[in-house]
């Protein structure tokens, strides 16, 4: 499929760039807020310290108190999530802050060395995380300095829900904002590669016979494409053009020194045995114009003919051989299915078929059969008759490449010529043999490419 679609490649490739743009930017911004509310915390947990210590207390004894409504309500509340506790020196809990009633037991501060600071995290003996900030103090008495470690720690159930809201509020708006890229990046890449499409819609109307050429303007990138297919087309068909005028102007120029030669033999001055061997000459060089004539309208295989339907072909030549036929008046079995289709020249095709059908009305005693069916991506057509059958070494004969169209004998001759030239021109095959139902000649064409569905032309 990938190798198959551009626009699958570049969707894939820009949805992949897009979607690790968007998970580096979500976790950079989910990142960026997370330390930013660490941050807020510490500083907020170390503001509570310092009012701790602005209503802390030592005696000379180096007993520490604090008294009288804290400036942080929290403190004085049970339960708020907001704990605070002094230890001294030997890391005995000198105080702690009545928030602390009934909730589980935070570890008791370690010593700090005066001015020293730790922000950290912490569990609870009930496994609640916590932020604490610790803070060294000395406080110098009568009785000599004594150390004192501040703690100030709060639950972090908040600071996790604030993060969870914005993580949700966060990937929420950062998959609106994917969805939106992807639709504009779709809109931009149909309309991209809009040209592309448009080529290839030229290329089919061109290749069903619409079109001479490819017509209309092109982007840059594309105009050359078009310029030189359109000049290979104009190549091909003036090829193809030098190439049936100069087969039909040699045997055009071959008739009238034949016809001269002919009226020779016949004022009756040359010796009968030189006038028969002299006429059949005549007669092998006659029928080698006749084959080139008709080698002149063969156009050979083309991918941009447009696909013709065989049947409605078959039905006219039927008629037409009737009439030329109607001595025998030949009983015709068609079995051609009416989507059967064939990408070749129609004069080609008329040539084809019409030397196939004639040689088989001509040699048949009652009975003419012709088949049609597919084979993969090739047409095979078979076309039986209940007459003697074609002798096998002229069969042979006929089928060798190389063999000269003047060496075959009257009747299946040129005409099996003809259609062994333009089979091989299309790239086909042909073969020759004995109808197993008629007991006459059966010839068998493959054309490759010629197989189509009704409605892929």
């Amino acid at each position: 499929m990938l190798r198959r679609s551009l626009t699958a490649r570049m969707a894939l490739a820009a949805g992949l760039v897009l979607a690790v743009f968007i998970v580096l930017v979500g976790v950079a911004l989910e990142r960026a807020l997370r330390d930013g509310a660490r941050n807020a915390r510490q500083e907020r947990l170390q503001a509570q310290v310092y009012l701790l210590l602005a209503t802390a207390e030592v005696d000379d004894d180096g007993r520490l108190s604090i008294e009288g409504p804290l400036a942080e309500p929290r403190l004085e509340t049970p339960g708020s999530g907001l704990v605070g506790l002094v230890a001294d020196a030997q890391g005995r809990t000198a105080w702690r802050s009545r928030s602390s009633l009934g909730a589980a037991a935070l570890p008791v501060p370690p010593e700090l060395t005066p001015g020293a600071r730790r922000f950290e995290r912490i569990e609870d003996a009930a496994g609640a995380p916590h932020f604490v900030q610790h803070f060294g103090v000395s406080w110098t008495t009568r009785s000599g300095s004594h150390r004192f470690t501040f703690a100030v720690a709060e639950d972090l159930a908040p600071y996790e829900e604030q993060l969870a809201d914005y993580r949700r509020t966060l990937w929420g708006w950062l998959a609106a904002m994917a969805l939106l890229l992807l639709a504009a990046q779709a809109a931009t890449l149909r309309w991209g590669l809009r040209p592309l499409r448009e080529l290839t819609l030229a290329l089919a109307r061109l290749e069903k016979g619409q079109d001479a050429r490819l017509e209309g303007e092109h982007p840059a990138e594309l105009q050359g494409l078009a310029d030189n297919l359109n000049a290979l087309l104009a190549r091909e068909r003036a090829q193809q053009t030098r190439y049936r005028n100069a087969l039909a102007d040699l045997a055009h120029s071959l008739k009238t020194p034949l016809a001269l030669v002919r009226a020779e033999l016949r004022r009756g001055d040359v010796a009968p045995a030189l006038r028969a061997q002299l006429e059949d000459q005549v007669q092998r060089m006659d029928r080698v114009v006749d084959h080139q004539l008709q080698r002149a309208g063969a156009a050979g295989r083309s991918a941009l003919a447009p696909p013709l339907p065989l049947r409605p072909l078959v039905d006219r030549l039927r008629a037409a051989l009737a009439k030329v036929h109607a001595d025998k008046a030949p009983g015709w079995v068609l079995d051609i299915p009416a989507e059967a289709r064939v990408r070749i020249d129609e004069g080609d095709l008329t040539e084809l078929l019409g030397n196939l059908l004639d040689n088989a009305c001509k040699w048949c005693a009652h009975r003419v059969h012709v088949t049609g069916v597919g084979r993969g991506t090739a047409l095979q057509l078979d076309v039986e008759d209940d007459g003697p059958g074609i002798d096998e070494a002229m069969g042979l004969a006929v089928l060798q490449r190389g063999v000269r169209a003047d060496q075959a004998t009257p009747g299946h001759g040129i005409g099996l010529a003809v259609v062994r030239d333009i089979v091989d021109a299309l790239c086909g095959e042909l073969e020759i043999g004995r109808s197993a139902a008629l007991g006459g000649a059966r010839i068998t064409l493959r054309l490759p490419g010629a197989w189509l569905a009704p409605d892929s032309d």
